[in-house]
């Protein structure tokens, strides 16, 4: 895949190498309010629904975005003007009952043994199944048509691809899944070794990709391990059970020259240590009011030493759902003032729900268009 040539791709791709730059590159905008899109796009109200996939990219480029890695044009359809719409019930999200393989999850008891019968033979079949060149090949495939889609203003950056260990709360619910991980650590242990083993696979094939298809080397590995207490179990049970399985199989990326980064939610900073002992080289999505010290963060480094890739985000818990257009000014001000010198993308902390008032996103739009032509001045 050719890296796209423009100024505003070009720039994306100098702050992920983390060379000195003019100005400081926007990540994706992801607002899930209709109309809101259709305005940020300069299209006719109705239109995102007609033609999502058109209006989406649109926007991204009114907006002015540089870097793109998640591509979720059709994540806003399940937003409707007051919120999130869908009525399907999960075992996260209201179930009355857990039902799997003829199987009702209703203890921790059972969540093992389905665990056992079929959780791991799954894993066992995907690891005997796999089939490199394929996965390379489907990796590519995706990756080029969507940078196809967006053209050379945008550089797409892979994702959505690596496999990690994975807290399985989402299949048996958080109540089951979490008192086997208190009732039964082995077995816990024994489901990360198995997608650590399995993930090892998918991530050879993904450095292979990236190598062969010249994407751009910066991976965000996405997924949820703590609220805004902490993190979902102790750090004393991750460092046991979790960190040297996801090390290992984070290592064919580390070994290629991706740059790993890790999306942030809730409070993560009795993780960021480690994350960053075991090869991570930043972070994305601060949610500050939950207790993440960006400021401390953006000091730390790599363990190699070197300042970390920011992708700084104006909060969308806090700053632009009940802040003024000040406050969103002032809050990039901060973020870039205390953000890494090289490496930093601005945006929003994450995707911003119905309801944001249209000046503040004018001002998060007017203030990373500023930074990106001006930089740090």
């Amino acid at each position: 895949m050719d890296i796209p040539i423009s100024e505003n791709a070009q720039l994306a791709f100098d702050t992920i190498l983390q060379k000195p730059t003019k100005g400081i590159p926007s990540w994706l905008i992801n607002p899930m309010e209709h109309s809101i899109i259709e305005r940020l796009a300069g299209v006719q109200q109705g239109e995102y629904v007609r033609d999502y996939e058109r209006v989406y990219i649109k926007m991204q480029n009114a907006f002015g975005t540089c870097m793109l890695d998640q591509y979720i044009p059709d994540n806003p359809l399940s937003m409707g003007s007051h919120g999130y719409e869908a009525t399907d019930k999960g075992p996260t999200t209201g179930a009355d009952k857990i039902l799997l393989d003829g199987m009702i999850i209703d203890s921790p008891e059972t969540t093992a043994e389905h665990m056992e019968r079929f959780l791991f033979e799954r894993l066992r079949t995907k690891i005997a199944e796999f089939d490199e060149d394929r996965a390379v090949k489907q990796i590519l495939e995706e990756e080029t048509e969507i940078q196809n889609k967006l053209g050379d203003n945008i550089l797409k950056c892979p994702y959505g691809h690596a496999v990690i260990p994975a807290f399985e709360y989402s299949t048996y619910g958080y109540a089951n899944y979490f008192m086997v991980f208190a009732l039964y650590p082995e077995l816990i242990e024994k489901q990360f070794a198995l997608q650590a083993d399995y993930g090892i696979l998918v991530n050879k094939a993904l450095a292979r990709a990236c190598k062969e298809g010249n994407l751009p080397p910066l991976y965000r590995i996405d997924y949820d391990l703590a609220d805004s207490r902490g993190t979902l179990t102790s750090i004393e049970s991750l460092e046991k059970l979790w960190f040297p399985h996801f090390a290992r199989c984070i290592k064919p990326l580390l070994d290629a020259g991706i740059k790993l980064i890790w999306h942030c939610d809730g409070n993560l900073m009795k993780m960021i240590p480690r994350l960053l002992e075991v090869g991570l080289h930043g972070f994305q999505g601060f949610q500050y009011e939950d207790g993440m010290d960006y400021e401390k963060i953006c000091r730390m480094k790599t363990k190699d030493g070197d300042d970390l890739i920011i992708i700084a985000g104006v909060s969308v818990t806090r700053t632009l759902p009940m802040g003024t257009p000040a406050d969103v000014k002032r809050e990039i001000d901060w973020l870039v003032a205390n953000g890494p010198k090289t490496g930093l993308f601005l945006g929003a902390s994450s995707s911003i729900a119905p309801g944001v008032p249209w000046e503040n996103i004018v001002a998060l739009k007017e203030g990373l268009s500023y930074y990106r032509k001006h930089g740090r001045g």
